[in-house]
C-alpha cells in the first residue's frame, strides 16, 4: 500500500471506530438506569437499545447510493452530524421516548456504505482487501472497547454524559475526515463494496448466502436481546457491583479472544471453516442454556459469558469472510449490502423482542428464546456448503472492449491459483476468486495497469 492508501485506510477505520463506540457503549449499562426515564417499560428499554438497527438498516444502502451522486464526504459529514444530533437528543431526554428518538437518529446517520465506497475510491483494486481488513479489525476493536469503556466511564459522567461523549466523538470523526482523508480525484461505482439493486433478486435466490444472512440476523438479535438483561443479571443475580462491571467484561473478553484465536487459525489453515462455524453456534447455545439455568451463580455467569463471547467473536469474524467466499466476485458488494441490512435488523429485533420477553416473562425467558434460536440456526447451517479456501481479488485492467474482456477472462483462468474470473468491460475490472497459497502473483500482476 502507498502512504496515501495507508493514511486513508487508518483514518476511515478511525471514523468507523468513533461511531461504533457511540452506538455500543450504552449496551452494557443502559438497562441499569432505564428506570430513571419517565414512561419506561421493559419493552421500551429494549427498543431504546435496538432502535438504531432499524434506521441503520433502512438508510445504509440509500445513503451509499446518494454518495455516488453528491460525493462521499458530504454524505459522511451529514451522517455524522445527524448522529451527533441524535446523541444530543438522547443526552437531553428525561423520558424513554426521548432516548428512543435519539437512538433512532443515531442509526439514521448511516455512513457505513459511504465510508466503504470512499475507501474503494482511495485504494487501488489490488490493495483494497488490505484496506477493508483494517476497517474490519477496527470495528471488532470498537465493540470490545465499548463493552469495557461504557461501564468504566459511566460512573464518572453518568448516562447523559455518555450520550454527550458519543456526540463529541461523532464531531471528532468529522475532523478526522476533513483533516486526514484525501478527497478522491474521481468517484466511481465499485461492485465489490456497493450494492446494486438490480442484483438483489439474484443474491436473495442463493440459499447459501441466505443461510449467512439469517445467521448474522440471529447473531445480532441474540447479542442485543442479551444486553437487555445481562447487566441486570450481573448486578442483581451474580452480585457484581456496578462499578466493577467493566472488570468483568474486560476479563471475559480477554479470555474469549485467547480461545478464539486458535479456532480461527485452525479453520483457516485446515479449511475447516464450516466445522468451526458450527462449533461456535454450539458455544452460543450452551452459553444461553447456562444463563437460563444458572444466572444466579456468579462464576457460572462468567463462564457462560466467556463461551458466548468466544462463539460471538468467531462468528462475527467468519460470517463476512464466508459471504466473500460464497458470493460471485462481481456480486460481492450487493451480497455484503444485504448481509449488513440483515445484521442491523437483527439488532432491532433483538432489542424489541428481548425487552418484551423480559417485561412479560422474566429474565430467564430471554435466554431460553435465544438458546432456541441458536438451535434453529445450527440446524439450518448444518447443510451449508464448506467453502473452498478462496479469496476475492481485483485487477484494474484499464479500458477493455467486450471482445477483449472475453479473451482476458480465458487468460486469467489459465493463471495458477485463479479459480474463477469475471471481467466487466464497462468497469475495466477483473473480479477473481483465487487460492492465495497457489497463486502466481507475478503472472497476475502482468494483467494490471497499476502493477500493484
Amino acid at each position: 500500500m502507498t502512504s496515501t492508501e495507508r493514511r486513508a485506510s487508518v483514518a476511515l477505520a478511525g471514523i468507523f471506530t468513533l461511531r461504533m463506540l457511540g452506538l455500543f457503549m450504552i449496551f452494557p449499562i443502559f438497562s441499569l438506569d432505564a428506570h430513571l426515564y419517565a414512561g419506561n417499560t421493559a419493552t421500551l428499554t429494549g427498543l431504546a437499545i435496538g432502535i438504531y438497527g432499524l434506521t441503520q438498516a433502512v438508510f445504509q444502502i440509500p445513503f451509499g447510493r446518494l454518495s455516488d451522486r453528491i460525493g462521499r464526504k458530504k454524505v459522511i459529514v451529514g451522517g455524522l452530524v445527524i448522529f451527533a444530533i441524535g446523541s444530543a437528543v438522547a443526552a437531553s431526554a428525561d423520558s424513554i421516548w426521548g432516548v428512543i428518538a435519539g437512538r433512532a437518529l443515531q442509526g439514521f446517520g448511516a455512513i457505513a456504505a459511504a465510508v466503504l465506497a470512499l475507501t474503494a475510491d482511495l485504494t487501488r483494486e489490488e490493495q483494497r482487501t488490505k484496506a477493508m481488513a483494517i476497517i474490519g479489525i477496527s470495528i471488532g476493536m470498537a465493540f470490545a472497547l465499548a463493552m469495557v469503556a461504557g461501564p468504566a466511564i459511566k460512573p464518572l459522567i453518568g448516562l447523559p454524559g455518555l450520550f454527550w461523549l458519543t456526540g463529541i466523538m461523532a464531531l471528532l470523526g468529522i475532523a478526522v475526515l476533513l483533516c486526514f482523508v484525501p478527497t478522491p480525484a474521481q468517484i466511481r461505482f465499485h461492485r465489490d463494496t456497493e450494492a446494486v439493486p438490480a442484483q438483489f433478486r439474484q443474491i436473495l435466490a442463493d440459499t447459501q448466502l441466505l443461510r449467512l444472512d439469517l445467521g448474522i440476523l440471529i447473531l445480532h438479535l441474540i447479542m442485543t436481546a442479551s444486553f437487555v438483561v445481562l447487566p441486570l443479571v450481573l448486578r442483581d443475580q451474580a452480585g457484581f457491583a456496578v462499578d466493577a462491571h467493566w472488570i468483568v467484561y474486560l476479563s471475559v473478553l480477554v479470555a474469549a479472544l485467547v480461545l478464539m484465536a486458535p479456532m480461527v487459525m485452525y479453520a483457516d489453515r485446515h479449511n475447516r471453516i464450516k466445522q468451526v462455524f458450527l462449533i461456535s453456534i454450539v458455544l452460543l447455545a450452551v452459553s444461553q442454556a447456562g444463563l437460563y439455568g444458572f444466572h444466579g451463580t456468579w462464576w457460572l455467569v462468567v463462564l457462560c459469558m466467556i463461551l458466548y463471547f468466544t462463539g460471538f467473536t468467531v462468528l462475527e469474524a467468519s460470517l463476512p469472510s464466508l459471504i466473500s467466499r460464497l458470493a460471485p466476485s462481481e456480486l460481492k458488494g450487493t451480497a455484503l449490502g444485504i448481509y449488513s441490512t440483515a445484521q442491523y435488523l437483527g439488532a432491532f429485533l433483538g432489542g424489541t423482542v428481548g425487552g418484551w420477553l423480559y417485561g412479560n416473562f422474566g429474565i430467564a425467558s430471554v435466554f431460553a428464546v435465544c438458546g432456541g434460536l441458536c438451535v434453529i440456526w445450527l440446524v439450518i447451517s448444518a447443510s451449508m456448503r464448506n467453502p473452498l479456501p478462496l479469496s476475492t481479488h481485483l485487477l484494474n485492467l484499464g479500458e477493455v472492449s467486450e471482445k477483449k474482456a472475453e479473451e482476458l477472462t480465458a487468460s486469467l483462468l489459465a493463471v495458477a491459483g485463479v479459480a474463477d474470473a469475471v471481467v466487466i468491460a464497462e468497469d475495466g475490472i477483473a473480479y477473481l476468486k483465487v487460492d492465495r497459497r497457489r497463486l502466481d502473483r507475478e503472472a497476475l500482476r502482468a494483467f494490471s495497469v497499476t502493477r500493484a
